[in-house]
């Protein structure tokens, strides 16, 4: 009797009918771990389009601004913690979901940004900076004498290195503000690399 019923298209078809009335209760939002680093506003994004809703209309739902919600989802501007909470409750999710999206994503872009702070320093041998550890140059503050000790001093791996870091329009910049170089691979290193 059980199967019969179970094969019934009545019952299929209120199975069916119960999932589509309960298809916005689900949570459909990806596991934390799975999408740790990315902003939450593309998560937001991919959200509001599988549920065919405009981003202005999301915005009315949690009495948010519409440019706060723009500025989210075009990755402007973070989750604060309400906004993380208003979204909760709209996608019935954790309170804190946002929120650990948002931190996940800041320390993918602190990682990101301390890696660009400096060059790769296993591609600079220690011994062109020996008056100084070369942990603690300041890349950028001390650009001008960095270049100028590179391509004095620098072999071809080191030299590219520092093209790779700063750009050969910036390196262009600081060699003109050099004034003079003692050494000959100087002038050589800026005409073999057309700086």
């Amino acid at each position: 009797m059980l199967d019969a019923i179970l094969k019934s298209k009545q019952f299929c078809l209120l199975i069916k009918l119960w999932v589509i009335l309960n298809l916005n209760s689900l949570q459909m939002l990806p596991e934390l771990l799975k999408i740790k680093g990315i902003h939450p506003g593309l998560i937001l994004r991919r959200e509001l389009n599988l549920q065919k809703m405009r981003s202005s209309e999301l915005a009315t739902s949690i009495n948010e601004h519409k440019q706060t919600i723009s500025a989210i989802l075009n990755q402007r501007r973070g989750v604060n913690p309400g906004i993380s909470i208003k979204l909760s409750k709209k996608f019935n999710v954790d309170e804190d979901y946002f929120m650990l999206l948002q931190a996940g994503y800041d320390v993918k872009k602190a990682i990101r940004n301390e890696a660009q702070n400096h060059p790769d320093l296993n591609k600079i041998r220690k011994i062109i900076f020996w008056d100084t550890d070369i942990s603690k140059i300041d890349w950028n503050k001390n650009r001008r004498s960095v270049i100028k000790r590179i391509l004095e001093r620098g072999n071809q791996k080191e030299i590219k290195e520092i093209i790779s870091f700063y750009g050969k329009s910036v390196i262009s910049k600081e060699v003109k503000e050099i004034n003079v170089s003692r050494l000959p691979s100087f002038e050589q290193n800026i005409k073999r690399y057309n700086l």
